[in-house]
């Protein structure tokens, strides 16, 4: 006896349906006119819309939408596409999975950088806005760049940087933050404990492509809900995530 099909799932092929109509409207299609064609109440429509337009398959002009950059993404090969592109997937998967926020930070200069950014929705979380710097010293991908970093320009790093303290717990020296480094290298992962920000503990990895570093995956958790059973699985979906984009 053969498994009976499993039913189709309504909403993803609203989804589709909506982004087939579109894409064959080639001078754009207003909301009224999709949902007639459809069947669809107007009402749900227009979270869909903005769904669509918000995550780039679709894009509004003026009262029409027409098909957006975000479906040339999905044609496009990987090497093809921005590293922001790259890992905005697996940034979401993260927020996903854990419900924390979870970014994706570069390097620039001695600074590192949030070029992707997905927010918890918790209550109690921490915000981090695309574009935000912080120092290397103090954040838990910062310590995965300078751990990444040739001994050379380490040693530059060293050399150049005054290290503010921003809470008791900020390690400026340059012994202890060495000693971080070897641990990250050895383990993997960093985990910055009320670093940066009090009350939030960060945890990175590295991110590679093609065996080149490019940043790191980062979640900032606050510290009341960082237990042991939380850190394992934050662990786990970081390094999942890394090995998706290796």
């Amino acid at each position: 006896m053969t498994a009976s099909a499993a039913p189709p799932v309504k909403s993803a092929l609203r989804t589709l349906d909506v982004i087939e109509f579109v894409v064959a409207h080639r001078q754009g299609a207003v909301a009224q006119e999709i949902a007639g064609a459809l069947g669809i109440p107007v009402s749900s429509l227009s979270y869909l819309l903005t769904t669509l337009a918000d995550r780039g398959y679709l894009v509004r002009e003026g009262r029409r939408y027409l098909p957006g950059p975000g479906l040339e993404r999905l044609r496009a090969p990987q090497e093809a596409l921005p590293l922001a592109d790259r890992v905005a997937p697996l940034v979401r998967a993260l927020k996903g999975e854990l419900n924390e926020t979870a970014s994706f930070m570069v390097q620039r200069g001695w600074e590192v950088e949030a070029i992707v950014t997905e927010a918890s929705d918790q209550a109690l979380r921490y915000a981090v806005d695309p574009g935000t710097r912080r120092p290397l010293h103090a954040l838990a991908a910062g310590k995965v760049i300078l751990a990444a970093l040739p001994e050379a320009e380490r040693a530059r790093y060293f050399a150049e940087t005054t290290r503010a303290v921003f809470t008791p717990a900020t390690r400026t020296n340059e012994a202890d933050l060495t000693a971080d480094i070897a641990r990250i290298t050895s383990e993997g992962m960093a985990v910055a404990r009320e670093e940066a920000t009090v009350g939030i503990v960060g945890t990175a990895v590295p991110a590679r492509i093609d065996g080149q570093f490019v940043g790191a995956f980062s979640v900032a958790i606050p510290a009341v809900r960082f237990d042991a059973a939380l850190e394992a699985r934050v662990r786990q979906a970081l390094l999942r995530a890394a090995a998706a984009l290796a």
